[in-house]
């Protein structure tokens, strides 16, 4: 999915199916993405009532283009009600989130499901299965998302959710997501106690290459808005960046007492661009 910059989430809330009240609270807080779950937040008792709410929530989201519903594994009789649900409401989220994924036919069967009634939302993935990870490449090259599913992953392996345990896991999924120009989102912090476990994740992420981070509770948005989307400073710097080596027509410049030359401009053109496509969607009644 290369080509122009796209629009990616930095933080996406996820918010249960529970009760109405709930889902629509949650569109106070400030989260590029706000998603329905009815998933594994929703018991299995609880499920049919979930669609309900989903679907009245839906009617009076106020950005159905930034609302995501998190639907049941495909191939489940759950899923096709979820699917049915999406069919009959007038409203189309703008996002999709799949679960327990295992290879990229079940994205693409997916999209043309959705297509067939007339709705295409973006359609992230769930990471979260040993053999999604191995197929991650044509993963990547179908969806528009992929979103680091850390404990269901590390339930399948039999370890402790741990930065070591899942290292290659993330670093193959950045990968991917490069190559393929898709959105690449990290996993849920389940500390919620400790701060400073979700401030030492959100920092490694943001090094290897992550775009944005799930959140399950609304404390954790500020944290994760402040590292992830795009900085205004950082933005200027990159702008300058590339106006000094254009300057330089194309070869080595120096700025600030720095060399500066064209693999300095191409992230910085990479940068600018994504932060003007996060602005125009995300960022539009921001600061």
């Amino acid at each position: 999915m290369t080509g122009t910059a796209r629009a990616i989430p930095r933080s996406i809330l996820y918010t249960p199916a529970l009760t109405l009240d709930r889902v629509v609270k949650a569109w106070s807080y400030d989260a590029d993405v706000h998603l329905i779950d009815l998933e594994d937040g929703v018991p299995p008792q609880k499920k049919a009532a979930a669609r309900e709410i989903c679907l009245a929530a839906l009617e009076k989201a106020p950005e159905p283009a930034n609302t995501g519903v998190r639907v049941n594994e495909l191939g489940t009789i759950e899923a096709t009600r979820d699917l049915m649900m999406l069919d009959e409401c007038p409203v189309k989220p703008g996002l999709i989130v799949m679960t327990m994924v295992r290879s990229g036919h079940e994205v693409r069967l997916m999209r043309d499901v959705l297509a067939s009634a007339a709705a295409h939302p973006e359609i992230f993935v769930t990471l979260e299965t040993p053999e999604a990870v191995a197929e991650i490449d044509a993963i990547a090259a179908s969806a528009d998302g992929l979103i680091f599913g850390s404990a269901d992953l590390a339930a399948s392996l039999g370890i402790e959710i741990s930065w070591a345990g899942l290292l290659a896991a993330r670093q193959a999924m950045v990968l991917a997501c490069a190559r393929y120009g898709t959105a690449c989102i990290d996993t849920a912090n389940f500390r919620l106690a400790e701060p400073e476990v979700l401030a030492a994740e959100i920092e490694r992420v943001r090094e290897m290459g992550f775009h944005g981070k799930v959140a399950v509770h609304p404390a954790e948005l500020a944290a994760i808005n402040a590292a992830l989307r795009p900085d205004p400073d950082g933005l200027r710097q990159a702008r300058r960046i590339t106006d000094a080596v254009a300057a330089a027509d194309g070869g080595i410049a120096v700025l600030d007492g720095n060399m500066v030359g064209p693999p300095f401009a191409r992230m910085a053109r990479a940068t600018v661009a994504s932060g003007d496509a996060w602005t125009a969607r995300f960022g539009r009644d921001r600061a």
